[in-house]
């Protein structure tokens, strides 16, 4: 090279160079500076060569000894890579063909050696083997010493072993400790002279290389392939940046070089993360690998640019490079990769735009491809995925199942309401599915309460996330609309398994579609109802508000009020809506009675709540003495006045407010005795027992603590008090213990297994049948349909606490297939009929009577199969519009009856059927369809629009507002939605509603079930005898009676207290006329519910009165006694005829089995009218011919006929001849 002047003073501050020799930028200010004390003869020279002169200088201190003359030295840099590359590169080729040569040699050798064993002979053979056998053995013994140590090298690098991770991970971090250090150099000059000695950031570096020298060594040791592993993209990395660092320390230089590569280790990311299992879906595995790549290669192809661009041009002697620093070169890649190309920056050298050419054609298809996939998966990434985080101090629990816009709006609906004492709970949702807009809306309006999370409670992952074990309870909802029910439930079950076996100890509270399905819950090894685990069978408590509604029409109305939250809507006008409203206000709430009540009996306390406290006690939860009973805490309902309040004893109140049955807490004798204004009873000074008592739960809370825990079938079994109107009569039905009544459980009216064809009634052989105050169930299905469970519907009405002759005879008309599907259920039921028909038909309805039957039933199994919501409910609607247009002329049914010797019970005014506390008066005559009471079943709540055609209901008003829900002839499945929440902050109201709806269903019971799916028969015994002693629910007319005097005007809070006190009854509500509050006469026949009137609330004739009623052991007597004498002198002439018409049951005549035979003795049915009236009362199958049941002649009419005629002296009434029979 030649030199361009020599630089005079100053010790060789300033060194020149020759026009081939570059100098990085940013080492001009030491040359410039040292140069001011050159000699004058050469300053033009200087002038002249100055730009070139900058471009040829590097930095070079007094303790380097660099090169005197500035020489770059980067060739030697690259020069190390290069042959480390090729050298290895050939060293391994060369052993691969010296093997293949040895290969072949060895095979070629072998032959002849097999040859000339076969020519030698086995003698010679075995000399020859010997010393080929030793070779072998050593061959082999060194093949298992590589293998050893190939084998340790393969588990030292490996991520399956703990050592192997650890190293993998600490490559990984020395590789972006390297890279960060490279970031570092890349702002000192491309080639400097430097001191290892002194220079830190080289040490480090040093350190860190010698450390992937030993790993590359480690590689190469496990690989399998040698040429391969020579040539993958880590061990390139290494051949580029391994060998130039000792070559730094050799020569005193630093050459940042192609240090850059090592971000190629970028791309090991996602393998990384995976070892350290941080990364486990697969999105987020492939996000972290597009963003890795995609990074690593920008990168790397930064750093290129950045050494060409810096060093410059080799054929331009290295003078037409431009100063870019490492990130104005990230950005110059970026907007290439982009096709953005602002211009600002850009490539001058001819390497760095050949490498842009071929970049920009990968770097853009990289671009296009990668970016739109990251971006995507960043923003579908799941925003539900998260771990719940717990607050302190309040509770959680999650909600699982059907979560849709629907159910979760009404759920929160009700857990949510104002009226509920401090509901501090957070609701966390969990569902495979992300929800909606107008979802995902509902979940921001209550995000202080409510979060959601996407996963699957069959996932232990998911569940994790939603911290269930630290969950307050698990609560799981069931698509009440789904056309596979059987499907739903099992869904369910599943779920309730899999979070039983995460968390054995969690608090589950699921719904259930079918009854039948509950049996699979108790398999569940951790499901304890004592924990308060529950089940909530939807079908169950349907139907069971259904039957009640057939027993006290309204009644479902009422009770579907009581246990969801509603607000209290004032309306100033007089109308019946402002009634409704006044009671639709009331819930069900529970509190423990303060230590004033004890000794009181339970009339005496109901009493006080009602008039001094402003609140109906309806329940009490009782402790019984007995150490060794199977359950020593039982809810009883109205238990009568020989039961006195313990210590402690928890009350069911209905109330308005929680704050309200605070009052039963704080009640004392001494200091709120004389205070009239119940908001004034507050807690007082005076110390009692249960201040130091832990039982102080708010209302509608769980009573966790010492509370009762009861299970989802759970009735309690009442204690036995006097028979009503009877004082000290406690004796039971003396019954022939060899003849089966009533289940095994005592529960429960029971008859043998009939065959579905001896109930099958024809058309004709209805209509010849005179059927009058029976139920008619209305039902659409055939034989693909889902069974809706109808057993659920007929056990309420076959409630052992009504006697044989109290029960109402039950018909069905729907189709056959669909029913013979159902029949199993039903067989064990006595006085059941089914007419094969279609409840569209009008011939099918004038033939069962429909207008003499005390209640009309309309339901369909056909709901859930169609998809227009709309028009789910087409078929029942149509249905209850055809009864309701149907005409009929009354003389018909009363000439048809006083044929066959007889009035219909509903139509005579003087039977006891239509006494007072018997049910509901029935009309005089029912000549149109629109009186006819009917309850219908609705799937949609916006088709109850179409159920009345004269009202006014505006389509978007909610259910319980419309008229026809609020008089009781329609009932929606979505109104069961508020016992999810009524059951988690009290787990007794669901075991009192269904103590009150299923007619007393047992944990007993459901076992059986369970076990064999259908009711077993059991001898009457005192102990099951003795659970006949329990209230039902009766309605009470005040148009004639013993409270007739209160009818007209009187009010509802001395009604209320007489009841109570005479006869143990327990008013908790009106169903009165819809018109009754005009002052003009209106033929309306409506009537709506009124819940828990007020004291002073005014009563009207015509009003019906809900009630608990007792068992009544003297039924005849008893009605006898109510009805007062006014019934005795009008019926005198038929009651000797009456009760001779009765024979005994010895002498019963058998029947006919085949139809032949019954069609014959159908002809003299009318000249058999005794013995056709008397086999209404034997449960026999063979006894049971629905076509010759005479609906109700031995009604409680008779019975008092029967008392009339024999003496009544006696505390135990002749009617016990009637009942031996049934």
């Amino acid at each position: 090279m030649a030199n361009g002047g020599g630089g005079g003073g100053g010790g060789g501050s300033g060194l020149r160079m020759s026009s081939n020799i570059h100098a990085n930028h940013l080492s001009l200010d030491a040359s410039s500076s040292s140069s001011s004390s050159s000699s004058s003869s050469s300053s033009s020279s200087s002038s002249v060569h100055e730009p070139k002169m900058n471009a040829l200088i590097i930095p070079v201190t007094m303790e380097v000894p660099c090169d005197s003359r500035g020489q770059r030295m980067w060739w030697a840099f690259l020069a190390s890579s290069m042959v480390t590359f090729f050298g290895g590169l050939f060293i391994i080729l060369l052993w691969r063909t010296l093997k293949y040569l040895w290969t072949v040699c060895c095979h070629c050798g072998g032959k002849a050696k097999e040859a000339q064993k076969i020519n030698n002979g086995s003698s010679q053979a075995d000399g020859t083997l010997k010393p080929a056998d030793e070779k072998e053995e050593v061959v082999a013994a060194e093949v298992g010493w590589m293998t050893s140590v190939k084998d340790w090298a393969g588990v030292m690098i490996s991520a399956q072993t703990l050592t192997g991770r650890v190293l993998v991970v600490l490559v990984f971090a020395l590789s972006i400790g390297a890279l960060v250090i490279y970031f570092i150099d890349s702002s000192n000059p491309i080639e400097s002279c430097q001191n290892f000695y002194k220079d830190f950031t080289l040490q480090i570096d040093m350190a860190f290389n010698v450390f992937f020298l030993l790993y590359f060594g480690l590689r190469f040791i496990a690989a399998n392939d040698k040429l391969w592993f020579w040539l993958e993209v880590n061990s390139v990395v290494d051949f580029f940046t391994v060998p130039p660092v000792f070559v730094s320390v050799y020569l005193n230089r630093s050459w940042l070089g192609l240090r850059f590569l090592r971000a190629l280790r970028l791309i090991q990311f996602s393998e990384i993360l995976q070892f350290l299992n941080i990364l486990k879906t697969s999105n987020s595995i492939k996000l972290v690998n597009l963003l890795s790549i995609f990074i690593s290669t920008w990168l790397t192809a930064a750093g290129f640019i950045h050494l060409v661009e810096n060093s410059g041009d080799p054929w331009e002697n290295f003078q037409n490079h431009q100063a870019l620093t490492y990130w104005e070169c990230v950005y110059l890649l970026m907007v290439t990769m982009s096709t953005v190309g602002y211009g600002d920056v850009y490539a001058k050298t001819t390497l760095g735009r050949l490498f842009m050419v071929f970049f920009i054609l990968g770097g853009l298809a990289m671009f296009a491809r990668y970016v739109p996939e990251i971006a995507a998966l960043i923003l579908n990434r799941n925003k539900f995925g998260g771990t719940f985080n717990k607050h302190g101090g309040r509770k959680h629990i999650v909600v699982c199942g059907h979560i849709t816009l629907e159910s979760v709006s009404n759920f929160l609906k009700d857990f949510l309401h104002k009226d509920r004492d401090d509901v501090n709970v957070e609701i966390v949702f969990l569902h495979n599915i992300s929800p909606n807009l107008e979802l995902e809306a509902l979940f921001k309006r209550h995000f202080t309460q409510v979060e959601f999370y996407q996963g699957s409670v069959l996932n232990p992952h998911d569940l994790a996330r939603v911290k269930i074990e630290s969950a307050d309870a698990c609560l799981i909802l069931a698509n009440k609309y789904c056309a596979d029910p059987d499907a739903e439930d099992a869904s369910n079950i599943m779920r309730v398994i899999s979070i039983k076996n995460y968390h054995p100890k969690i608090r589950i509270i699921t719904q259930m579609l079918q009854y039948h399905n509950k049996a699979h819950l108790l398999n569940i090894p951790s499901w304890n109802w004592k924990e308060g685990d529950d089940a909530i069978c939807l079908a169950e408590l349907k139907l069971g508000f259904i039957a009640q509604s057939c027993l006290a029409q309204g009644l479902s109305t009422m009770l579907a009020n009581l246990f969801s939250m509603r607000s209290f809507i004032k309306i100033e006008e007089d109308t019946w809506q402002k009634y409704y409203l006044e009671g639709v206000s009331n819930e069900m709430y529970t509190e423990y009675l303060s230590s004033a009540f004890v000794g009181l009996s339970f009339p005496t306390v109901c009493e006080l709540c009602f008039v001094k406290l402003k609140l109906l006690m309806i329940a009490i939860e009782y402790k019984s003495a007995n150490r060794e009973s199977r359950s020593r805490k039982r809810i009883l309902i109205n238990p009568g006045n020989h039961l006195k309040i313990q210590e402690g004893t928890l009350g069911f109140f209905i109330a308005s407010d929680a704050k309200e049955v605070k009052r039963a807490f704080f009640y004392c004798k001494a200091c709120h005795d004389d205070i009239t204004d119940p908001k004034r009873i507050k807690k007082c000074g005076c110390k009692r027992l249960e201040d130091e008592q832990p039982s102080t739960l708010s209302p509608k809370k769980k009573q966790r603590n010492g509370g009762m825990r009861n299970s989802p079938g759970s009735s309690p079994k009442l204690m036995r008090h006097d028979p009503l109107l009877i004082p000290g009569n406690d004796q039971i039905d003396n019954m022939d213990s060899n003849v089966k009544k009533y289940d095994s459980t005592g529960m429960f009216h029971w008859c043998a297994p009939k065959e579905i064809e001896k109930v099958i009634l024809t058309r004709s052989e209805a209509a010849m049948t005179v059927l009058s105050g029976h139920v008619v169930v209305c039902i659409f299905g055939d034989v693909s349909s889902a069974l809706i469970g109808l057993r659920n519907l007929v056990m309420p009405l076959r409630a052992s606490n009504f006697h044989y002759h109290e029960l109402k005879h039950i018909v069905f008309v729907g189709s056959i297939e669909y029913l013979k599907r159902e029949w199993e259920t039903l067989h064990n039921f006595p006085k059941v009929s089914i007419l094969p028909g279609t409840p569209l038909s009008r011939a099918d309805l004038r033939a069962v009577n429909i207008n003499l039957c005390d209640m009309c039933v309309i339901l369909s199994a056909n709901q859930n199969n169609i998809d227009d919501t709309s028009l789910q409910d087409k078929e029942c609607i149509l249905a209850s519009l055809n009864i309701k247009s149907m005409q009929f002329d009354d003389s018909i049914g009363v000439l048809q009856a006083n044929s066959q010797g007889f009035t219909p019970p509903g139509m005579d005014r003087t039977s006891p059927d239509n006494s007072p506390v018997h049910g509901m008066l029935r009309q005089p005559s029912i000549t149109t369809g629109v009186n006819i009471p009917i309850i219908t079943e609705l799937v949609n709540d916006t088709n109850v629009q179409f159920l009345d055609q004269d009202d006014d209901d505006d389509p978007d008003t909610e259910l319980y507002l419309t008229q026809p829900f609020a008089c009781g002839t329609a009932f929606a499945v979505s109104v069961l939605d508020s016992l999810m929440s009524a059951t988690y902050f009290n787990d007794n109201i669901l075991t009192l509603i269904r103590t009150l709806v299923t007619g007393g269903a047992t944990p007993e019971l459901e076992a059986l079930i369970a076990e064999e799916n259908a009711l077993r028969g059991g001898y009457s015994t005192p102990q099951t005898l003795a659970n006949r002693d329990r209230c039902r629910v009766a309605q009470l007319a005040l148009l004639d009676g013993p409270f007739a005097d209160l009818g007209d005007g009187g009010c509802y809070g001395d009604l209320f207290c007489k009841a109570l006190k005479t006869y143990n009854m327990l008013c908790f509500g009106i169903y009165r006329l819809r018109d009754a509050h005009l002052s003009t006469p209106s033929q309306c026949t409506k009537r709506y519910v009124i819940t828990n009137p007020p004291y002073e609330f005014e009563l009207v004739p015509t009003d019906l009165i809900f009630c608990l009623m007792q068992f009544d052991h003297n039924a005849g007597q008893s009605r006898a006694s109510l009805s007062h004498s006014s019934h005795s002198s009008q019926s005198s002439s038929k009651k000797s005829s009456s009760v001779h018409s009765i024979p005994s049951t010895a002498n019963r005549p058998n029947r006919p089995k085949s139809r032949e035979s019954r069609d014959k003795q159908n002809a003299t049915r009318m000249n058999r009218m005794g013995q056709a009236e008397k086999k209404w009362f034997t449960d026999e199958p063979d006894n049971a011919y629905p076509r010759n049941i005479q609906i109700k002649p031995m009604s409680t009419h008779m019975a008092n006929q029967i008392n009339q005629y024999k003496s009544t002296s006696s505390l135990i009434p002749p009617i016990r001849e009637v009942e031996d029979e049934c």
